[in-house]
């Protein structure tokens, strides 16, 4: 009888904990993620509808957009960290032989050769797949190695980093290279990566920005940097977005003009204003008080991300969470930072907000990421 009790309580008392666990256990999702998540899509609804001057059809489009990223979310959510961890080495190079592919037969649109279209279905950024990806690999890479990192270890890792971030630029696309190189990065620098490594970087950032500005830009990237530092020497022609973008922001005030009341977006002063410059939108519609809010949940996804991070049980989940947030806050920092004209305008999206599906199904699978790393640790642990 003292036999049965103890294989049943070595047996059923899992069986037992796992049914007490709560429903957003079991289908594997943070809850407090989603909430936040479905604030910023409310908002998102509400700002582009105006951005948009009331355009209905990409009001729709981007809401479909959101129901596949929110179904890839889900998805994702149900895979141990470990079975991804498995698959990264075929995801990056995966990844990398479509970024290929867009150099030899992808499609053009404004200058700029980052598309591969699938006839008939759809059309989409591979770089976009390497937003994920990359984090990935290199967090896959140094999971399995002793930490801090070697310096052995931190030049494979800047490898791994550079292909995709050089194919990328060569489409070009310096904001979305900037993005990808930065989430890897993140990745070494949570690893624990030794001061005189970090040091050593910031010495060579002079001579490697002179080399890219003389090398690897392209003229309009030029034209950007030169009108960030002074968007009044060409008011009517390349400073014209910066100076319409932070006259929308003051113009704003406090309390704001009121939803659809915006001028500089809807007399068509501001150009982009559904996709890059459209946190100028909303802070002349709702003021420095909307503003202010949506920077408070913002802050508030970064915090449960950190979280995440913090309990995640082993250092791939460690390093891939804490790199998907950090990845998270550059991109709202950089986006106000370039509408504010306190960064060069380099394309970057407010993330969840501006139009654009491809990015946005991105930024909810990285979310699935945080979900699968913050539920699965106690199978983690068990296993």
């Amino acid at each position: 009888m003292k036999a049965w009790a103890a294989t049943r309580a070595a047996t059923g008392g899992r069986a037992g904990l796992q049914r007490r666990e709560p429903f957003w256990q079991r289908i594997h999702v943070d809850p407090w993620l989603l909430l936040l998540i479905f604030t910023i899509g409310a908002v998102a609804g509400f700002v582009l509808y105006s951005a948009s001057s009331m355009n209905l059809a990409m009001l729709y489009r981007q809401g479909a957009a959101y129901v596949v990223g929110l179904a890839a979310m889900l998805v994702i959510a149900q895979f141990e960290p470990r079975f991804m961890q498995r698959w990264v080495p075929v995801f990056y190079v995966g990844g990398t032989l479509l970024l290929v592919a867009v150099l030899i037969v992808g499609t053009e649109a404004k200058g700029a050769q980052r598309w591969l279209s699938i006839p008939g279905l759809m059309r989409f950024q591979p770089s976009e797949v390497m937003k994920l990806v990359m984090p990935m690999s290199v967090a896959w890479y140094l999971g399995r190695r002793n930490l801090p990192p070697t310096f052995r270890h931190v030049c494979v890792s800047l490898m791994i980093i550079a292909l995709p971030v050089l194919l990328i630029l060569k489409q070009p696309d310096l904001g979305t290279s900037l993005l990808i190189g930065a989430s890897g990065i993140f990745v070494l620098l949570l690893a624990g990566l030794r001061w005189r490594y970090i040091i050593g970087a910031g010495v060579m950032l002079v001579p490697a920005a002179v080399a890219m500005w003389f090398f690897v830009l392209h003229g309009y990237q030029k034209q950007r940097i030169l009108t960030f530092l002074n968007p009044e020497s060409d008011p009517l022609g390349a400073g014209w977005n910066i100076i319409q973008s932070k006259a929308a922001i003051g113009s704003g005030g406090v309390f704001g003009k009121g939803w659809l009341h915006g001028t500089q977006s809807h007399l068509d002063f501001l150009p982009e204003g559904h996709t890059d410059f459209i946190i100028a939108v909303l802070a002349e519609e709702f003021g420095l008080v909307g503003v202010c809010l949506l920077l408070s949940v913002y802050l508030l996804v970064i915090a449960r991300g950190l979280f995440i991070t913090l309990q995640a049980q082993d250092s791939f989940c460690k390093l891939l969470a804490g790199s998907v947030t950090l990845t998270f806050f550059v991109y709202v920092f950089v986006n106000i930072g370039m509408v504010s004209g306190l960064l060069p305008v380099v394309g970057v999206p407010l993330p969840l907000i501006s139009y654009g599906g491809t990015s946005l199904v991105t930024l909810l699978s990285g979310f699935g990421i945080l979900m699968s790393v913050h539920t699965h640790r106690k199978w983690m642990t068990q296993g």
